[in-house]
Formats: C-alpha cells, sequence, structure tokens
C-alpha cells in the first residue's frame, strides 16, 4: 500500500508539473508591456569630438512584446548602437533628442517588438572639441648588417604616421611619436619587425589612431665601382679659361651590385668653385655635386686638382 501511495505521488507530480509548465509557456506567449534595459554601443562618432568616461552605458526602454522575449532580455541584455554623429549641441552639452533617439532604437528592434517610451526624453552624451593632427612616427632601430651588407633604400614604415585626436593644449607640442627600441644584429637578409609606439606622458584627454607599427628594410650585398668623371669648375673670370690636371678625376661608389650596373659617369658630377679657390697656390677644392639615388657611399678619391688659368 505504501508503495503504491509513492507512485501516486509521483504521478501526481508529474502532471502537477505539466500543468505549470503549460501555464507557464502559455503566459509567455501573451503579450505584454514592461520595461528592459538596453546596452548602449556609441558608433560614427566625429573626427572632431571625443568621447569622455562618463557616457551612459545603459538605457531604459519600454516595450510590448511577448513575454518570452521579456525574458530572453533578462538573461541577454540587447546591445544596440546610438550613432553619435545625429547629437546636437544645446546648453553647453551635446544630446540625442527623444525622436532621434526612438529612430534609431525602433530600426535595430524587431517587428515583433513595440518601442513604447524611453527613460529619458533626451540622451546626454559625454563629448567634448577636440582638434586633430597627422604625427610622423621615427624608428628607433640598431641596425648593425654584416660585412659588406648594406640597406637598400630607407626603412619602411607602416603605418609611417599617426593620427591624434585630443584638446590642442595636449597635442599641439608633439612633433614625432618614437618607436619601442629595436636592436638587430650581423643583418643580411631583408626584414620586417613590428614595434609597439611610445606615446608621450600626460596625455589622458588624446587617443591616438594606431598603437603599432611594421618597420621593413631591403639588405643587399654591396661592391664598389670607380669612375671617372671629368672636373667642372664654376665662377671663371670672363675672357679666361681654366685648365684642370687632371681634368678627370675618380670617383668611388658603394651600391648593390644590380645597382651599379645600371650606373655610368654621367649620374655624376664633381665641381669646384674658381672664387673660392682663388688664392690656394693653382688648387681647387673639389666636391659631389650630384650623385645617384640608391647608393650606399659616393667619395672622392682626390679632394684637389692643379689648373692653369688660361686667357682666351
Amino acid at each position: 500500500m505504501k508503495g503504491l501511495n509513492q507512485k501516486k505521488a509521483k504521478v501526481f507530480s508529474l502532471f502537477l508539473l505539466c500543468s505549470f509548465l503549460a501555464w507557464f509557456i502559455s503566459n509567455l506567449s501573451d503579450t505584454y508591456e514592461s520595461r528592459s534595459d538596453f546596452l548602449v554601443n556609441y558608433r560614427n562618432l566625429p573626427d572632431t569630438l571625443l568621447q569622455g568616461k562618463n557616457s551612459n552605458q545603459h538605457l531604459e526602454v519600454k516595450l510590448r512584446t511577448s513575454g518570452f522575449q521579456f525574458l530572453y532580455y533578462n538573461f541577454f541584455k540587447k546591445r544596440v548602437d546610438i550613432n553619435v554623429s545625429q547629437a546636437v549641441f544645446r546648453n553647453g552639452r551635446y544630446v540625442l533628442l527623444e525622436d532621434q533617439l526612438k529612430e534609431q532604437l525602433d530600426q535595430q528592434l524587431s517587428q515583433n517588438i513595440s518601442l513604447l517610451d524611453v527613460s529619458q526624453n533626451q540622451l546626454v552624451l559625454d563629448l567634448y572639441q577636440v582638434a586633430s593632427r597627422k604625427i610622423p612616427i621615427v624608428p628607433k632601430m640598431d641596425l648593425q648588417l654584416e660585412q659588406n651588407y648594406i640597406l637598400d633604400g630607407k626603412l619602411i614604415l607602416i603605418p609611417d604616421s599617426v593620427t591624434v585626436k585630443g584638446p590642442n593644449s595636449e597635442i599641439d607640442t608633439i612633433m614625432e611619436i618614437r618607436t619601442s627600441p629595436i636592436k638587430l644584429a650581423n643583418v643580411s637578409d631583408s626584414f620586417e619587425r613590428e614595434a609597439v609606439l611610445v606615446f608621450p606622458k600626460g596625455l589622458e584627454n588624446s587617443v591616438f589612431s594606431d598603437a603599432r607599427v611594421s618597420i621593413s628594410g631591403k639588405v643587399d650585398k654591396f661592391s664598389e665601382k670607380v669612375f671617372e668623371v671629368p672636373v667642372q669648375v664654376l665662377n671663371i673670370p670672363e675672357g679666361f679659361h681654366v685648365k684642370t690636371f687632371p681634368s678627370t678625376v675618380t670617383v668611388l661608389c658603394k651600391a648593390s651590385i644590380e645597382r651599379l650596373k645600371s650606373l655610368s659617369a654621367a649620374d655624376f658630377a664633381v665641381e669646384s668653385d674658381y672664387e673660392k679657390s682663388k688664392g690656394s697656390d693653382n688648387t681647387l677644392f673639389l666636391t659631389i655635386a650630384k650623385r645617384p639615388e640608391n647608393t650606399y657611399d659616393v667619395r672622392l678619391q682626390q679632394t684637389s686638382v692643379n689648373f692653369v688659368l688660361e686667357q682666351l
């Protein structure tokens, strides 16, 4: 008899549970009006504005929808995007008016949810006016190449500059942004490294567009080649001619092997200014007036020549 009563109790409990579930589901399928809390994501911030730390992260709204939807929102908070570009400036602060706010929210709610009201007639935004500047990035790199290897061209930085937004009083003195130190030794191959940007201290109200930079460089083996380049004399007195001894000088150029193959003596120019050399015991001092790009080192094998001033 005792076992039979226990069995009846279990059957009764099961029917009671099923009845409760049927009643609960039936009630959840009904439509209700109630308040719910949304999480806010701010989007489309204008370049001239910056968001402060006191912006509202929650927005209370009144909805009409099914009990299922309210139950879901109790467990999983809904996130809504707020388009900040629609904000207006009133009484010394930026606000989104109620009509704008409702329109934005309506567009993000499904068709079975009706927005009845928001908890405030305007959303106050913690925004302040800022300036914007583009600051060059300067790599702090200790690059040690293996013997007979050169850096072919300049270091490539991506990005090569960073945009900072903040009050003029904070950003107007920033001239450059340096990277964290990078040391490369015995380099004989092209390389690429990532570095962290080091920002100045005391910029609590400023933000930077990037925090890291990629630094790369092309490394080639170099060789040397000697070119015979004619000496050109400037500022010769009228009615005279200058003859130099020798008439050509050797220029030593260091560059990558491929670059050297494309060079000729016409890519160089060696000059001397007669006015500056006048009175130097028939000696003209030489300078390199033109040198080709993408070369490692260009130097004169001799820095002066003798000359004779001849009347025409």
